[in-house]
């Protein structure tokens, strides 16, 4: 029997509902690995990955709790692209390993890869197929601004650094639009759900045939 799992790819910009859709899946009792939850395990306090990046940047790197200062290595990495290239050549792999150990470890019908970089990554490679959520930008704005605690500004900055909204479009198999309010999220990831569900069964009834 072919027990390899049907990984969905979910990804969206920032304030576009991509982690309230992973939850309403979670529900379903589907498997959800979250690609930014990976990657802060693989530098936890005790990983090589975290003394690496002390050694590499620096003791002051490192909170007072012996924890990643994520916000100072957010700064060198904007600003120098050779420290971001680095920390990627350190981190990408450790990430990468992680992710495929959790995934293989899912159930069926499905599992879902949850990734804000999943498009600008090779992690899009895993995935049978990419679901993107969607909203209007000025409700991104809106949404993240008021759940981060950032200025309108700053989100903005974050917005224009991810992948055009419309490149990201053109990359989905499923679009779940997230304009509209939470009774109608709700609809929207049940019937998400459902078409998942039937494409993972046709894709292991076609490797059987």
């Amino acid at each position: 029997m072919d027990k390899t799992p049907f990984i969905v790819g979910l990804t969206g910009g920032i304030g576009s509902g991509k982690s309230t859709v992973a939850e309403q899946l979670r529900n379903y009792g589907i498997t959800v690995v979250d690609a930014d939850q990976v990657a802060r395990q693989v530098v936890a306090v005790g990983q090589p990955a975290l003394a690496a990046i002390a050694d590499h940047f620096g003791p002051e790197l490192l909170l007072d709790n012996g924890a990643l200062n994520r916000a100072a290595l957010r700064d060198i990495i904007f600003q120098q692209p050779a420290a971001k290239q680095w920390l990627e050549q350190l981190t990408h792999p450790l990430i990468g390993a992680e992710l495929s150990r959790q995934l293989a470890a899912a159930a069926p019908p499905y599992c879902v890869l949850e990734s804000p970089l999943l498009l600008e990554t090779d992690q899009h490679q895993r995935c049978h197929l990419v679901v993107v959520v969607d909203s209007d930008p000025h409700q991104q704005l809106a949404r993240a601004a008021l759940r981060d605690g950032n200025s309108r500004a700053q989100i903005q900055r974050i917005i224009d650094a991810q992948l055009p909204r419309s490149e990201r479009l053109a990359r989905a198999d499923l679009v779940v639009d997230n304009s509209a309010g939470a009774a109608e999220l709700a609809l929207r990831v049940e019937q998400l759900h459902q078409q998942l569900s039937a494409r993972s069964r046709a894709a292991k009834q076609e490797n059987r045939s």
